[in-house]
């Protein structure tokens, strides 16, 4: 019994892959809405705030929508995460139930987002680009703040820049890599969920949707098998 309990992951093990898993469908959905939606970002809002300038400073009217949209709709999203997966509180599991129901509203946005991509032969047109950018916007705000329910500081799936500051920093200040190992993991689910989702885009779109509903729908079920 003892040597069957020593092989079973740690709870904080569980939870920890499958945010890694979430970090490759959050880079998979950036690529998607920076290669196929109009060039703007779904998470990333720094660099959409650079990208808005941008667009303000050359009169880029198509630029300054697809960023602002962006913008509004990752806030909108980021307020209903945090509305439905609420925030940590004292003798919190592992994985609260409450991010579980947020990350099933995220896996339906993705579903709508899926059935308009096919219906429009995997090639939006251009004046489909903001609802759904706005639409994938929406579901990553909403993991974002659903991951927030954890409460572990610096844990993110698509705030990256800062979990790369603090990787750096760890290395320079003499800590080994076990001390950044699960960061390195979630960069490198950010980097291989981009190249997945450019890799569909350009050979294989009518699976892009995949890229975000496998992710999302396997961590909704791995989920409910953590414990503690």
């Amino acid at each position: 019994m003892a040597a069957t309990a020593s092989r079973t992951p740690a709870p904080t093990s569980v939870r920890d892959g499958l945010v890694v898993v979430l970090a490759v469908a959050s880079g998979a959905t950036d690529a998607v809405g920076f290669l196929a939606l109009g060039s703007a970002f779904t998470s990333v809002m720094t660099g959409n705030m650079v990208l808005f300038g941008m667009g303000l400073a050359h009169g880029d009217g198509a630029a300054l929508a697809l960023t602002a949209v962006a913008i509004a709709s990752f806030v909108a999203g980021a307020a209903l995460g945090a509305r439905v997966a609420g925030t940590p509180r004292p003798g919190d599991p592992v994985w609260p139930g409450r991010v579980r129901v947020a990350l099933a509203v995220e896996l339906a946005l993705f579903a709508v987002f899926a059935l308009a991509w096919w219906a429009l032969g995997s090639a939006p047109p251009e004046g489909a680009f903001l609802p759904l950018l706005a639409l994938n916007a929406v579901a990553l705000g909403l993991q974002s703040s659903a991951i927030q329910r954890f409460g572990v500081p610096g844990l993110s799936t698509t705030y990256l820049t800062g979990t790369l500051t603090s990787v750096v920093g760890r290395l320079v200040s003499g800590h080994g890599l076990r001390a950044v190992g699960h960061s390195l993991t979630i960069l490198a689910g950010l980097f291989g969920g981009a190249a997945l989702g450019a890799a569909l885009v350009r050979w294989a779109p009518v699976a892009v949707p995949l890229a975000q509903l496998l992710p999302v729908g396997l961590v909704l079920l791995a989920s409910r098998r953590v414990r503690g």
